[in-house]
């Protein structure tokens, strides 16, 4: 899902090592369960979900609060210090190992082996990333996703381009391959000429073919560039998960940032100031800045939601590997140790877990959720919207995902990598600056 600027809450992270490690062994607090999800799109769901659960359990209420994302994780951080973080929050793979280091999240273990619940009903992986290296489970699956490229459908159109064309995109770092190429040609200047032809005006684009993130996920570049690295045969660490070398020092990753670099230098990207000017880069689809935007299977709604503009998603391009290539991440749920109401926190964990739930989430065609008879719910539900998610689904059935990078010391690599990405993405520095960070980051596992 989509990642904050880490670097400030990374300055927070120390404060856990005073962690709230000493936890009420079991639950008999109040009847009350907390819950903080950070998507304001997905509360209808939860609120479905708390519903029906609170209908079978009466004796439990379930109070759910949304924050905004980087917000979210400010509060989580400091609350899980704190003692005021609530009993169970929606978590994310880089967050957990540094919280479970600290003994700030319940193993789910003993609860799992106790009420016989399956942990092979999920997704394929997806319930093995919540293990931690300790051994212990810290997390049960609710949902995944992965990244497409959505596109403004009379773009393409009045460009003369069809649909149809965009899953037979290649991309390579030297001349960007069939990819730029309509990257290019759906670039416009303020005086109609685009990207591809005679007299274009780079420093006057009213059009940008490929909008550009406003965040570069602190190293991970999940919807930014993520998509053009791994296609290359680059991964991020030597092994996944709990690697403990990163490769930012590969030619690879290298080349395919410059390239990326290179997008906004010929004016069919806009610069990383613009992107950062305030508007989102869906908001700025949404508004006929950009004809081409990649982004998160979560992001849906949003990208067909707007007037005026019709999207359509397609895959990511295949890139020097022969294959595509997408992050393949998902969310759980997990207990804060500080509860006073565990047993609650756990019924409630497990119910979020369930078919049941996910099946109501489904039917909200907001997400995709991790158990494959609810994401069936779902697919029919997108159907009827008009929106067919093939271009997502389809990466993890032709194998072309990669799992979301999770190992220890997130919150430094992130510090550390996040603003060398940035600088790279703004001229400040060149591509070959990340053989020096990456050094740094390795140094942190030594």
């Amino acid at each position: 899902m989509k990642f904050p600027k880490l670097a400030a809450i990374a300055a927070l992270i120390p404060l856990a090592l005073a962690g709230c490690a000493g936890a009420p062994a079991g639950g008999g607090g109040s009847n009350e369960v907390t819950y903080w999800l950070w998507d304001a799109n997905q509360l209808p769901a939860y609120q479905a979900c708390a519903d029906a659960f609170q209908a079978a359990n009466p004796d439990t209420k379930v109070k759910i609060e949304q924050f905004g994302w980087a917000d979210y994780w400010n509060k989580i951080t400091t609350g899980l210090v704190a003692g005021t973080a609530p009993d169970v929050f929606t978590n994310h793979l880089n967050y957990y190992p540094t919280y479970a280091s600290k003994n700030q999240l319940v193993p789910l273990d003993e609860f799992v082996q106790r009420d016989a619940v399956p942990t092979d009903v999920y997704a394929e992986g997806l319930a093995d990333l919540w293990v931690a290296q300790d051994g212990k489970r810290y997390g049960l699956p609710k949902d995944f996703d992965t990244v497409a490229l959505f596109y403004n459908k009379k773009m393409l159109a009045d460009a003369g381009v069809a649909e149809a064309d965009l899953a037979k995109l290649t991309w390579n770092p030297q001349d960007g391959g069939s990819y730029e190429k309509l990257i290019a040609h759906l670039t416009v200047d303020a005086n109609g000429v685009r990207g591809d032809q005679p007299g274009f005006d780079k420093s006057k684009v009213a059009v940008h073919g490929l909008g550009l993130d406003e965040n570069n996920g602190a190293g991970v570049g999940q919807q930014m560039w993520s998509m053009y690295a791994l296609a290359t045969g680059w991964t991020y660490t030597d092994k996944n998960p709990w690697g403990s070398k990163f490769n930012y020092d590969d030619p690879r990753f290298q080349q395919a940032l410059g390239w990326f670099r290179g997008l906004i230098e010929k004016g069919y990207l806009p610069s990383l100031a613009t992107a950062r000017s305030g508007t989102s880069v869906n908001d700025g689809f949404g508004a006929g800045k950009y004809a081409l935007s990649t982004n998160g299977s979560w992001m849906i709604g949003s990208y067909f939601g707007y007037d005026g503009v019709e999207a359509g998603v397609a895959p990511t391009p295949v890139g020097p590997s022969g294959k595509r290539a997408t992050i393949f991440n998902g969310l759980a749920d997990s207990i804060y140790t500080g509860t006073d109401n565990r047993d609650g926190a756990w019924k409630w964990v497990k119910y979020l877990a369930s078919a049941e739930c996910q099946k109501k989430v489904g039917e909200q065609a907001v997400v995709f959720p991790a158990i494959p008879e609810a994401l069936a719910v779902a697919k029919e539900e997108f159907a009827a919207k008009g929106v067919d998610i093939t271009a997502f689904t389809g990466a993890v059935e032709d194998g072309a995902t990669h799992l979301y990078p999770i190992t220890d010391h997130a919150p430094e690599i992130a510090a550390l990598v996040g603003p060398a990405v940035d600088a790279v993405l703004s001229f400040q520095a060149d591509p070959s600056s990340l053989t020096e960070i990456n050094e740094q980051v390795n140094a942190l596992f030594r």
